[in-house]
């Protein structure tokens, strides 16, 4: 049977029983069947056509929805800025340069960071710092389209600037650090941050983006190594410089995690009596390869890493161990870099490791550089009192320097002042001024009742004219070099051998 035959018998039937009920009824009832039906289906029409414009309606807003939710993960919300998701998804237009000009279509990539950015937060709060944040950001905008500014973090920018001719681009760089180190009034604070810049040309430095933008923070870091207000283009030695940064990298890592470093002393010489009364222990790494890395080279690396506090551990450690077998008189004096004093738990760590290796904390003396100072003021002052509390002597490092400020002599209880070899040459050197310099920084220790110790003494001159002025305690080559711990024990044998003779 075929399809439209039995599609006839299905309606035929419908028709019998449909038409053939409502014989039973008269005309007016039929009427009214009918009329029902019909208002039924009208009915039916409008409520299916109202179902398929709030269909429509409830697509639209979730397509806005998804416009919405797309726009706020690709943008930051502080600076409005598309951000580092934005840029992973970003592509470079290269059709924007012109249907007339034959130049093959290029992008420079300026990857840009803030210089003193902390200081201004620190100084105005978060808010007054998100203030600066945007007024930054503006300012960037007005350089190009504000969907080629991206804020990837903090306070590191990228700017994406198409066909710039090789000859303007440190123009362009010089230009941004212009703009961006013009003073901002936040209320009623005038703040001023600088800024380093490291830029690559796509696609002459690399064909994909992702690869242009990494040689672009390659010339960031070298920039911001240099100072402040400083702009670099990428170039091969700059890589090469990273990658050897990196291999390093993963041997302190090693060489921490396998108690490579160790600590060695230089000695810390009484200047009135001749006696050895303390030892500096300063940290010395030979590596894998034989060859002595200096600190000046893997301290930055380990603060940069976070591996500064693990390896202050360990050399402190080591170091109070060994100090155990000098004479009770012969202290440890012992450095804290700048960033450790960040560590609100800096105190505690360093009387725990006292108190484990039972050297007594009037013993141990720390010393802290002014620059570690200003970093946080009054969180320097906490750990500077608890130590002190403990019976810690504290000695500033380098005094004069770095930011020296008689106020930090009054706020902070030290006691000791270091003064640092570069006045030990100007004062033999250079003649009167430096000397009354010398002499004025003398006179002020003893004016606060603080000893002072001359670091860098290598001539009989040298040590001649600080005896003279006074000063309490000399370090230097003179007296002797950085040594391991074995090489301590003798040269105190030797030292009061000698003194004895003498």
């Amino acid at each position: 049977m075929s399809g439209s035959t039995l599609l006839w018998i299905i309606g035929y039937v419908l028709h019998r029983t449909i038409f053939g009920s409502l014989s039973r009824f008269d005309a007016d009832t039929i009427d009214i069947l009918f009329l029902t039906f019909i208002l039924l289906g009208g009915a039916s029409f409008i409520y299916s056509l109202l179902r398929i414009l709030d269909l429509r309606k409830e697509m639209q807003r979730q397509a806005e929805q998804g416009k919405r939710a797309h726009w706020i993960a690709t943008h930051d919300h502080l600076t409005l800025l598309p951000n580092r998701y934005a840029l992973e998804k970003f592509e470079i237009i290269t059709t924007e340069i012109g249907v007339h000009d034959d130049r093959a279509p290029t992008a420079t990539i300026f990857s840009i960071d803030l210089d003193g950015f902390k200081k201004v937060n620190d100084l105005v709060g978060h808010h007054g710092g998100d203030r600066l944040l945007q007024e930054v950001s503006k300012r960037l905008s007005a350089f190009t389209d504000g969907s080629s500014v991206f804020r990837l973090g903090g306070d590191e920018f990228l700017i994406i600037a198409r066909g710039l001719e090789p000859l303007k681009e440190e123009k362009f760089a010089k230009l941004l650090i212009h703009a961006i180190s013009g003073p901002i009034q936040i209320g009623t604070i005038s703040c001023q941050v600088g800024a380093s810049v490291g830029y690559a040309r796509w696609p002459d430095q690399g064909h994909d983006l992702k690869d242009v933008c990494h040689r672009s923070d390659v010339a960031l870091y070298e920039a911001k190594s240099i100072g402040a207000n400083t702009a670099l283009q990428f170039c091969a030695e700059m890589q090469m410089k990273v990658t050897t940064r990196a291999k390093l990298e993963g041997e302190l890592r090693k060489a921490i995690a396998e108690c490579e470093i160790k600590p060695f002393y230089q000695p810390l010489i009484d200047l009135r009596s001749g006696d050895v009364c303390g030892f500096e222990a300063l940290a010395r790494w030979i590596a894998d390869d034989g060859k002595s890395v200096s600190p000046q080279v893997f301290i930055p690396i380990a603060e940069e890493t976070g591996l500064m506090t693990p390896l202050f551990q360990q050399l402190l450690r080591k170091a109070c161990e060994e100090a155990k077998h000098w004479p009770d008189h012969v202290s440890l004096s012992f450095n804290v870099s700048a960033i450790q004093m960040d560590d609100r738990l800096l105190a505690s760590r360093i009387l725990k490791i006292l108190d484990d290796v039972g050297l007594p904390p009037s013993r141990l003396e720390v010393e802290i550089t002014e620059n570690a100072l200003i970093r946080d003021p009054d969180l320097a002052a906490s750990i500077i009192d608890d130590l002190h509390g403990a019976g810690i002597q504290i000695a500033l490092d380098d005094f004069g320097t770095g930011y020296s400020s008689l106020a930090q002599l009054a706020r902070y209880q030290f006691d000791k002042i270091k003064i640092d070899k570069s006045f030990v040459r100007s004062a033999h050197q250079y003649g009167d001024r430096h000397e009354k310099i010398v002499q004025a920084l003398l006179i002020m220790s003893r004016g606060l009742d603080v000893k002072t110790t001359v670091e860098g003494i290598e001539k009989y001159a040298e040590l001649a004219y600080f005896l003279r002025e006074g000063c309490d305690i000399g370090q230097g080559y003179l007296f002797g070099q950085a040594m391991p711990f074995i090489e301590t024990i003798s040269y105190l044998r030797d030292r009061q051998n000698g003194l004895k003779t003498a």
